[in-house]
């Protein structure tokens, strides 16, 4: 027996149909549940020589973690940053990528009943000040590397809260010192008792657990807020979207300052009795890791759209991935050449999921019985009614494209595990995106006579051309299916007769060159896969895309950047 089967009553192929699973499938939550305490404790106990983690250093250093490893590894860490003082309550930010500290810190966090707070390596103090003393930082904790501990020292004068500072290991020549004021984490968790006493009284499931900044497409990022129950939410994920399995190695590539890298790399995974591979690369190669997939043989992968679309430039023949029996993807949706040429290549189907930092995975295509309809979002997630609602939060038909939101009416169950609780110190905000019983995730899409969705756009990326709604996907898809396009982002501009035009903008793939030949030929390459209204008039050809830290394209910084052309800014 699995331990999620504790929190869902069975086995996830024992659901017989699908109706079975979404009318049935229901999250057993303990008023004072906590992962570290109710699982990993549990797993050190029932299997404490398996493997949790295989994790891979930059310079191919391998280290091995068991069950009991974890579970002795964060009691440790916990006595530790008691003794220094933090406490229940305290917001830790850990700036770690993907060290392997960070799980058994994490852990201990949760065993203190302290929130986590994620944050990238990629701050600046701009970033950083606005961070800490927005979620009221106590404790940093963060890696040596990439000159993080000056960024650090430089935001501190602004920044009253932050009472104590950590670093581990002494790269890049960095090591702590009383005089610098920063704490050795190494030496403080090396001297620490694994001997660590519960606290009493334990956390609330509904007490905050997590604190995550979203990646800020528009503006600041929002504080967004998890109580305790966010791993159960989670089970969803691993267990059944990722399909990990007992005794298997699952690989999430993702960066420990996002919440996607715990939606693939502890939570869910471990819960199925599941290893993590943690490659802990300082640059993303292509190349390097389908080698890693071979040689470690992985068995189940996720990634995002943006790195299938770098692995399927390499010849994907030359690498054995005969280990690999399941494949996903999420962030963004995925364009169908990709998948096709994934499948043609691996002999693997990618299955799609739909989640963002204020939600677990709500929609899905690898749910049990079911086959991907390519590009299709999927279905609902079980213990998420999604709805495809109009600009008054009506439902709408099939066909017509709204926004997706989520029902949290208590007729109908209320909150499913694994919605936030809010955005931290801004209930306007949080009031503006949930009211009516209904959670507004700023993403449109329809859906379709089987009740699968097709994913549109942000509500904020939509482009009105001559009385037509254009979603970018759609034309990005068609782009995409070229063999001289890498990454493109569509967008729209200022018409004086369509009000918006559509545009381009194109990294084109090696040996391209931008021309107008070339310009025409993308045209009607995307005329012949798409409505004919829907092609770009303007194609602009750039080195690269303007993205948030957490890689995710900022359709509104080419927006504003075309804004101030057409004012002659």
């Amino acid at each position: 027996m699995q331990i999620y089967e504790k929190y869902v009553s069975r086995r996830r192929d024992d659901f017989a149909t699908i109706d079975d699973l979404i009318k049935n499938y229901k999250v057993i939550v303990s008023n004072n549940f906590n992962f570290a305490y109710d699982c990993i404790d549990e797993l050190a106990r029932e299997t404490p020589e398996a493997l949790a983690m295989l994790w891979i250093g930059n310079d191919q250093t391998e280290k091995r973690f068991t069950f009991k490893d974890i579970a002795r590894l964060s009691n440790k860490c916990a006595s530790y940053l008691a003794s220094i003082g933090v406490k229940r309550g305290d917001r830790v930010m850990l700036i770690m990528t993907r060290d392997w500290r960070f799980w058994f810190t994490l852990m201990a966090l949760h065993r203190m009943g302290a929130v986590v707070v994620p944050g990238t390596n990629q701050l600046t103090v701009k970033d950083l000040v606005y961070r800490l003393n927005a979620a009221e930082i106590n404790t940093l904790i963060v890696t040596p590397k990439f000159g993080v501990p000056g960024v650090v020292d430089a935001s501190l004068p602004e920044c009253p809260s932050v009472k104590y500072k950590a670093v581990f290991g002494s790269t890049d020549g960095f090591v702590a010192d009383t005089a610098s004021g920063w704490l050795d984490f190494d030496a403080g968790v090396d001297g620490a008792t694994a001997e660590y006493r519960r606290p009493e009284p334990l956390n609330e499931s509904s007490d905050m657990m997590m604190l995550a900044f979203s990646s800020g497409t528009t503006g600041f990022p929002k504080m967004v807020a998890h109580d305790f129950t966010y791993p159960l939410g989670h089970i969803f994920t691993g267990c059944f979207w990722h399909r990990c399995e007992d005794g298997g190695l699952h690989l999430t590539i993702s960066d420990t300052g996002w919440l996607k890298s715990l939606w693939g790399k502890m939570y869910s995974q471990w819960m199925a009795g599941c290893a993590v591979f943690t490659y802990d690369f300082e640059k993303f190669s292509a190349s390097d890791i389908l080698s890693k997939l071979e040689k470690h043989r992985v068995t189940s992968f996720c990634a995002p759209p943006t790195m299938y679309r770098y692995m399927i430039q390499e010849d994907l023949k030359k690498y054995d991935l005969s280990s690999l029996k399941h494949c996903t993807t999420a962030g963004e949706a995925l364009n169908p050449e990709v998948y096709n040429t994934w499948l043609n290549g691996t002999g693997h189907k990618v299955f799609e999921g739909f989640g963002q930092t204020e939600t677990t995975l709500s929609c899905g295509t690898s749910f049990p019985w079911m086959q991907p309809r390519l590009g299709s979002m999927g279905l609902p997630a079980p213990g998420y009614r999604v709805i495809v609602a109009d600009e008054d939060g009506n439902e709408v038909g099939a066909g017509v494209t709204g926004e997706i939101c989520i029902r949290t009416d208590k007729e109908g169950g209320g909150n499913p595990c694994g919605l936030f609780m809010g955005y931290y110190k801004d209930d306007e905000l949080t009031r503006a995106v949930w009211h009516d019983d209904l959670y507004h995730t700023g993403d449109t899409a329809y859906k379709d006579e089987l009740g699968f969705l097709w994913y549109v756009g942000r509500t904020d990326d939509i482009i009105k051309s001559s009385g037509y709604r254009i979603g970018p996907f759609e034309v990005e898809s068609a782009l995409i299916e070229h063999s001289a396009v890498v990454e493109s982002a569509v967008t729209g501009v200022p018409d004086p007769i369509r009000g918006f035009a559509v545009k381009a903008t194109i990294v084109l793939a090696p040996g391209y060159v931008g021309s107008p030949e070339l310009t025409k030929e993308l045209q009607n390459h995307v005329k012949k896969l798409t409505a004919p209204y829907k092609y770009p008039r303007i194609i602009e050809y750039v080195d690269s895309l303007p993205k948030t830290i957490s890689g995710k394209i900022r359709r509104i910084e080419i927006r504003q950047k075309d804004m101030n052309r057409s004012q002659g800014n």
